[in-house]
């Protein structure tokens, strides 16, 4: 089409049609120069007579750019991506967690991250730098959490969190770690010795409601559980080819585990017996899911079971067959603390101290059962005693 004047200088349209009919409209247009007779002449849409534009509002926008007091359009356009990519490279909360997410992409437990982060850090600090984060910050976070009947456990690893990403981020040079003058973080205190346990009548209502279970396959997750101690995580991801039946042992490799060090427990009798009658349903996983690969979880089944069998409310419903596990192992008398910290894959003696007064309770129990060994011993000694004393 072609140019139509107005009645105002550098200012004209042009009659284009609209992309959803045949109907023309009017696209105004200016042109002007930045500098004087000499510099380069602009020409650039300013835009539609149906999106409001008129020859008077065009006039304006021209005058205002030939003043310099508005960019042009391709220096906007220009100034917006540089302004974006700046914004890209901050290194904002939300900026660092994209990082570090894509940066491990092994990591366990991203379900449990995903969440502490888009519930608590995303609205008050994801638009942060770390620079911009006070210990004040943190402090306010953690009182309204409290208020909001967080448990302390969930409230510091959402802390956790937080400072893991600004570690990350000055690791990696994207920002420097804040003075402990301006960032500090006060964690809540964790009582982290919660240690579940089964009576043998509460293990017999147990096995009873696995035999019962519908789901077979969920009931054989929970035996072995059970009889392994494994960890939730490690038992989802356990691979057929992990399992050495002819040595007896049962590889935890380092890309699912905890500590992320591939170790081995030993293939227990009671272990192999589970394993043994699960069906081969994949050739791959043992517990795998509806796409072929590992199942991700069996919270109703093991909520189920654990209503099924009478067991107290807190106790929790998979975790709590670990410690059952470790706690019926410590009482026995035949395994001690470093054992257990093996089987357990502990990182430190630390961890399975929790377990150590059940220790003591079966030295005890040993120690008694001398008492009714040796007790004629100490009493003929004692009466000898005596009748030494009479004679002195």
């Amino acid at each position: 089409m072609k140019r139509e004047k107005t009645k105002y200088q550098g200012v004209y349209f042009r009659y284009k049609k609209r992309l959803d009919s045949d109907v023309l409209e009017k696209t105004y247009y200016i042109m002007y120069r930045q500098g004087g007779r000499g510099s380069k002449l602009i020409e650039e849409p300013v835009g539609k007579e149906s999106e409001g534009m008129t020859p008077a509002r065009s006039a304006h926008i021209r005058a205002d750019r030939a003043r310099g007091l508005e960019l042009p359009n391709t220096d906007k356009r220009a100034a917006d991506e540089a302004a974006k990519l700046a914004d890209a490279s901050r290194p904002t909360i939300e900026r660092l967690w994209a990082l570090y997410r894509d940066s491990r992409p092994e990591r366990k437990r991203w379900e449990t991250d995903e969440s502490r982060y888009s519930k608590y850090l995303k609205e008050s600090f994801g638009k942060k730098l770390p620079s911009e984060i006070v210990t004040l910050d943190v402090d306010r976070m953690r009182v309204q959490m409290t208020k909001n009947g967080r448990a302390p456990a969930t409230i510091k690893g959402v802390m956790d969190l937080l400072q893991r990403l600004i570690r990350f981020g000055a690791k990696k040079g994207f920002c420097s770690f804040p003075e402990m003058s301006q960032l500090h973080f006060n964690f809540p205190t964790v009582d982290g010795i919660k240690t579940e346990n089964m009576t043998a009548d509460q293990m017999k209502a147990y096995l009873e409601a696995l035999d019962a279970e519908e789901d077979q396959q969920a009931a054989a997750f929970l035996r072995l559980a059970l009889a392994t101690g494994m960890r939730k995580g490690a038992l989802l991801a356990l691979r057929w080819d992990d399992i050495d039946f002819e040595r007896g042992f049962i590889t935890l490799r380092g890309e699912v585990a905890k500590k992320g060090k591939t170790e081995r427990i030993p293939l227990s009798a009671a272990a192999r017996s589970v394993l043994e009658r699960i069906e081969k349903e994949n050739p791959e996983y043992v517990f795998p899911g509806k796409d072929g690969g590992p199942r991700r979880e069996f919270k109703k089944v093991a909520k189920r079971v654990k209503e099924n069998a009478g067991l107290p409310d807190d106790f929790r419903p998979l975790h709590g067959l670990r410690h059952t596990f470790a706690s019926w192992l410590a009482s026995s008398g035949e395994v001690d603390l470093y054992t257990l910290q093996r089987l357990l894959t502990h990182n430190s003696p630390q961890m399975t101290q929790r377990y150590a007064h059940l220790a003591d309770e079966a030295l005890q129990r040993a120690a008694a059962v001398a008492d009714k060994l040796f007790a004629p011993v100490a009493e003929k000694k004692a009466a000898t005693v005596v009748k030494i004393c009479k004679k002195g």
